[in-house]
């Protein structure tokens, strides 16, 4: 595996500056194009598992976090609050799931709504150290991709399950093997909400979601969140080290605290039990992982050039600006090598990382072709311009592992 902070810098991903402040990186073009591919695909498999997308602001009033709990629990990891006089304060968010819950209780809810599937990729903030900051892995301005599942006790177990399911085929289609499954449960010391009955539930109700999902998967004292037992999707970095990056949890604790309620065919009012869940988790920590696991030969749908258009000399410009105008038409991210670039060989090396190149020549240019080679070091041969952006394309939409199926 690579060092994502040294390759993400030379590639020019991502940075930061003291002025800015730690933690607080930026994204430079390539980097921002991988993110926003990993973005589009994450809204587009929520939208295919009925999930229904909201935005919500990075604020909120200091009550609503003594509410939810937070600021009990979880006070020491938040940025202190804003004074605006009198007694309002406001907080920047640590999470987003009591901004969810008020969403859910904004207006009556039937039975018939249920499981409602809210998701977000929204801002939130943590106040870490200094000294434990570093790249894209610990930050203070956070990127979450985050969801929030409200449904009957009944149908609990099938949306957690069908939350790991859609976290394993999204690491599937990204490149990342998990080290581990971790039930994460709470352990000595820690600042939790005191409420066994619900601990249990909660419990086994993952328990149940973990045997059933075939994986092997092990118990982690002391890694609960305060409001209940999660499942953690473990990765590792280049060095090693373990961190989170996916998870699923049941919650029954703020429901209660925000009083949320439904209808249910009875005619009664019933509390929802709040599955959380985040395929990706951060899109900074995601974006981390995918150069230390492919140190910057992206797969096809995540490189920030998918293909680069290589005339060999001045004479082929024309036909490779009309293919350059092609490939962006159908929505690559394409850029022309010119010849005054330096030779064929310079430019080639320069864009090995790049997928695919289209090289042409004066006969390719003749006869309306461009040879084609790829990455893995394949040369599939000349192909026909005109067709050659919409084969790329089907390869990139479909987020094959092989650059020419």
């Amino acid at each position: 595996m690579h060092d994502h902070r040294r390759l993400g810098r030379e590639l020019g991903l991502f940075d930061s500056d003291p002025l800015m402040g730690a933690g607080l990186p930026y994204w430079l073009p390539d980097g921002a194009a991988i993110r926003h591919a990993l973005e589009e695909y994450i809204r587009r498999e929520e939208r295919r598992a009925g999930y229904q997308h909201v935005y919500s602001p990075v604020l909120g009033k200091r009550e609503l976090y003594e509410i939810s709990g937070h600021w009990s629990h979880y006070s020491e990891d938040m940025f202190p609050p804003m004074d605006l006089g009198g007694d309002e304060q406001l907080l920047l968010r640590p999470s987003l799931c009591p901004h969810h819950a008020l969403i859910f209780r904004s207006r009556s809810r039937s039975y018939r709504e249920l499981p409602l599937r809210m998701a977000e990729l929204g801002g939130m903030f943590r106040s870490e150290r200094s000294g434990v900051l570093g790249g894209l892995t610990r930050v203070r301005s956070i990127q979450l991709n985050d969801a929030h599942i409200f449904c009957t006790l009944d149908q609990a177990a099938d949306e957690a399950a069908a939350a790991l399911a859609l976290i394993r085929r999204a690491y599937a289609a990204l490149g990342f093997e998990p080290v581990r499954f971790r039930l994460s449960l709470p352990g000595p010391g820690g600042k939790y909400v005191a409420a066994p009955q619900l601990w249990e539930r909660a419990t086994a109700l993952l328990e149940e979601v973990l045997e059933a999902s075939g994986v092997a998967w092990e118990p982690g004292p002391g890694e609960a969140a305060f409001y209940g037992p999660k499942i953690d999707v473990q990765i590792a970095d280049h060095a090693g080290r373990e961190a989170t990056l996916s998870t699923v949890q049941v919650d029954f604790h703020q429901p209660e605290q925000f009083g949320l309620e439904y209808v249910g065919p009875d005619g009664a009012r019933h509390r929802p039990v709040m599955v959380h869940r985040s395929i990706i988790g951060s899109v900074e920590r995601a974006v981390a992982q995918l150069i230390e696991v492919h140190g910057g030969a992206f797969p096809a749908w995540l490189a920030p050039v998918q293909l680069a258009v290589l005339p060999v000399a001045a004479g082929q410009l024309p036909e490779a600006e009309a293919l350059l105008a092609q490939a962006r038409a159908a929505d690559l991210r394409a850029v022309l090598l010119r010849p005054d670039e330096g030779s064929l060989g310079a430019r080639i090396r320069q864009a090995r990382l790049v997928p695919y190149q289209a090289v042409v020549g004066p006969k390719e240019a003749a006869d309306g072709l461009a040879s084609l080679r790829l990455r893995d070091g394949r040369q599939p041969g000349p192909l026909a311009a005109a067709e050659l952006p919409a084969r790329i394309s089907a390869v990139v939409a479909g987020q094959e592992a092989d650059l020419w199926p």
